[in-house]
């Protein structure tokens, strides 16, 4: 047996690897995608005020700040026992949609455009933003390039900090909007729903006109039938940040609808000692292994599953692309792990469209943005969606908010299993005869890329035990001596 690992694996947040495993003939046995990293946020939160959990989560990942900080935010509403004004909840939504169109732009363009824009066997030095520039144009990099960066200047204006935000507190906000902010903000609204319907050509033209790129993300090679899992408001619309939790089967038919409070009774953790992030299952099913099918309890969390435990969007354009999908794709639900791409553009045109209609609002002129909380607390839970999948803040404190116990279930850990299998398949159904190179292999890696995973939030376990090796090499760089932790 032969191993071949790609280490460290690239264009995600956080850290892995992927072991390939090849038998006599050259062929993949099995290849593993392993979370060597631990940050441990569940276990040092103890101990600290609940209030301070907004700004200590923001760090877990310097990507997605605002997601941790939103959904702490919320968990606080909880546990106080306070309904925030209509305003702040407003307020709230559409700093949350700035975030979402700036968030999956870095991805479409950064972080997953590569292997479409560039192409998935383009030499490595290619497959980055350097090199999507190079292949759309100055002018269009520019462009990405400037939106994001008045998407996350607003956002800044908004929350004080845009990378650890002190906006959120529990019965509402810091402060109110100024009328310079809001007027700013009508302004790029506007821009970022033409930004979100030029990034949905672009994906067009360059994927969806590639029958290459069409055959290779139809393929079973990037194929899983799981479960699907997304928040859905009252007509089963995605929203982003709130409502309950919608559970679809694979032949898209409801398997569960829960609010928030009962996601103990629908959602279990699994456990492995050769990875530091947790495999969540539906419960009621239990966990069968690392396999897919109607009788396992692996779900998927991320745009695709969204759009597919969803019965539509709640904005004009994005729910005619989200038409679009389906129709192209062969009817609901969609399996193809890399169709996560298109549904991401989708979202992103919500998004757009979603800040577009509260920044028009004018309930968030309105100065009332808190009511101060008056209830002893005790158990507090709060939702939303990640721009990575359902991301879920549960606290339990003394009656002096004192934080005695901290369940923190992000969207990579929902997708942990899932990405297991696609990262195995891949691997299985591309690596034949020992033919093995780096064009390959990027392949075998956007299996996991599609879910645009971020380990930094997922590794929570820590009954894991990955060993620490030392590698010892000499001046020449060759490796001496492996000691083994």
């Amino acid at each position: 047996m032969k191993e071949v690992i790609i280490d460290p694996i690239t264009r995600l947040e956080g850290h892995g690897k992927i072991v390939v495993v090849l038998d006599d003939a050259g062929n993949c046995a099995k290849a593993y995608l392993q979370v060597p990293e631990l940050r441990g946020f569940e276990k040092f939160a103890v101990g600290r005020h609940a209030e301070d959990m907004p700004q200590i989560t923001s760090r877990i990942c310097g990507v997605c700040p605002l997601a941790h900080h939103m959904a702490s935010t919320k968990a606080l509403d909880d546990l106080y026992k306070v309904e925030p004004p209509e305003a702040a909840k407003k307020i709230r939504e559409m700093t949350y949609n700035i975030f979402m169109v700036e968030d999956h732009a870095l991805h479409l363009y950064v972080l997953g455009g590569p292997d479409f824009i560039v192409g998935p066997k383009a030499p490595k030095e290619a497959r980055n933003v350097i090199g999507v520039i190079q292949k759309v144009g100055k002018e269009v990099g520019l462009k990405v390039i400037k939106m994001r960066a008045k998407l996350r200047k607003l956002n800044e204006a908004i929350t004080g900090k845009v990378i650890h935000p002190v906006f959120g507190l529990p019965g509402g906000i810091s402060k109110p909007l100024s009328p310079e902010i809001i007027e700013n903000a009508k302004k790029i609204a506007d821009e970022s729903v033409e930004f979100a319907k030029f990034t949905y050509k672009v994906f067009k033209d360059i994927v969806l006109n590639n029958k290459e790129y069409v055959d290779l993300i139809t393929s079973e090679a990037y194929t899983h039938r799981t479960y699907y899992m997304g928040l859905v408001d009252e007509k089963n619309r995605v929203n982003f940040y709130d409502g309950k939790v919608r559970v679809v089967s694979q032949k898209g038919s409801e398997h569960a609808k829960f609010d928030i409070h009962q996601y103990l009774d629908y959602i279990a953790e699994h456990v492995e000692p050769w990875t530091y992030i947790k495999f969540p299952y539906l419960k009621k099913i239990g966990w069968k292994g690392l396999v897919d099918g109607e009788d396992s309890g692996i779900m998927s969390v991320a745009p695709l599953a969204r759009l597919n435990a969803a019965d539509g969007m709640a904005t004009p354009l994005a729910q005619e692309a989200y038409e679009e999908m389906y129709k192209t794709l062969g009817g609901k639900p969609v399996h193809h792990t890399l169709a996560n791409h298109w549904a991401r553009a989708i979202e992103l045109i919500y998004a757009a469209e979603r800040f577009r209609e509260l920044a028009y609002d004018p309930e968030i002129a309105s100065k009332d943005v808190r009511k101060i909380p008056t209830a002893t607390p005790s158990v507090g839970i709060g939702v939303v969606e990640a721009p990575r999948g359902t991301l879920i803040h549960h606290y339990e404190t003394d009656e002096n908010g004192v934080i005695k116990k901290a369940n923190l279930m992000v969207a990579t850990q929902h997708n942990a299993a899932r990405m297991a299998l696609s990262v195995d398949k891949a691997a299985r159904s591309l690596i034949k005869k020992g033919k093995v190179d780096d064009g390959l292999l990027n392949m075998i890696e956007m299996a996991f890329r599609a879910y645009d995973p971020c380990h930094a939030c997922g590794t929570h376990s820590l009954s894991a035990s990955i060993p620490f090796n030392i590698y010892v090499y000499n001046s020449k760089g060759e490796l001496l001596e492996v000691i083994n932790g």
